[in-house]
């Protein structure tokens, strides 16, 4: 594992691709790029008139390296950094603080890529990408030393959200309203790292940066949440509100099929104790009533003030 700085200095762990599963990567998209190349060259030279020898070989080039410089910056900008080789590797670009990438970041890696990694000045060999991404700790090739990017393998076992504590029932009703559309991503991620880690957090440092960062993520989701409700309380409200409708997206289910996620915080007013007797609705004490076994709970005293 590797490890970036994302928002709010905290550090999130990656898995960076190396060598092998790069070049795999790159070949598929060499082999796409190259029978669309001669699709477009066939066609051309079959429906085509007469024309000048020079023109035909500037025209050739021009498509060279239309195909070679626009096919990976149209994926790779449309995509948010996958190429069809890519996601058949399970890779991703993204930005060296765990973001994702723009426009800008995919020019600058096409053009080193057909310029300098596997083009021209290696002589179409490629000789100076693979030394270069074998001499760095990060695997980064030339394009993505000047583009400030990394290549990550996406497929491993999901241990961020999943070891989070589930959020609390009572904010659900607020949670399914709430508009998350302008909430990104490297904010969630620094959200999610802060949530995973703030029980080795002093008491002290960890209100702060739960209240700084559950201050910036109200600035971008609407409505505001219920007065009184603790940073930490809000944080995996929001993000397993995410999480949930990304898993509904999938086809899939956030929770698992009729699963109700239990609170942290304690059991919802009127409901059974933690201790096991009956609550005031008379129901026994079940598993979901008490928080999961190591879990740590975020305090629940005092609140923060969202921003107007």
């Amino acid at each position: 594992m590797d490890r970036v700085v994302i928002g709010e200095a905290v550090e999130l762990d990656v898995r960076t691709a190396r060598l092998p599963s790069r070049a795999l990567g790159l070949a598929l998209d060499v082999v796409i790029m190259a029978a669309l190349l001669v699709t477009v060259l066939l066609t051309m030279s079959l429906a085509g008139a007469e024309v000048d020898e020079a023109l035909g070989a500037a025209v050739s080039i021009v498509i060279t390296v239309g195909v070679f410089v626009g096919y990976p910056l149209l994926w790779e900008t449309l995509t948010r950094g996958r190429s069809p080789g890519k996601y058949a590797m399970g890779l991703r670009v993204v930005r060296t603080d765990g973001g994702p990438i723009v426009f800008r970041h995919a020019l600058a890696r096409a053009l080193a890529g057909f310029i300098v990694d596997f083009g021209l000045l290696s002589l179409f060999t490629g000789l100076i990408g693979v030394v270069v991404s074998a001499s760095s700790a990060r695997g980064q090739r030339v394009g993505d030393l000047l583009a400030g990017t990394l290549v990550v393998r996406e497929r491993l076992p999901r241990s961020g959200l999943d070891s989070l504590p589930p959020a609390d029932p009572r904010l659900a009703a607020w949670a399914q309203q709430c508009e998350l559309a302008k909430l990104p991503d490297d904010l969630a991620l620094a959200a999610r790292q802060f949530l995973v880690r703030a029980g080795q957090l002093a008491g002290p440092r960890r209100a702060e940066l739960g209240g700084r960062l559950a201050a910036d993520v109200a600035a971008r989701v609407a409505p505001p949440p219920p007065p009184g409700v603790p940073p930490e309380a809000y944080l995996l409200a929001v993000l397993g509100e995410r999480r949930r409708r990304e898993s509904a997206r999938l086809g899939g289910s956030a929770w698992g099929a009729g699963a109700t996620p239990a609170s942290p915080f304690g059991p919802p007013a009127g409901g059974p104790g933690a201790d096991g007797r009956p609550g005031a609705d008379g129901r026994p004490a079940g598993p979901a009533d008490t928080p999961p076994r190591g879990a740590d709970p975020a305090p629940t005293s005092g609140g923060f003030a969202p921003p107007s």
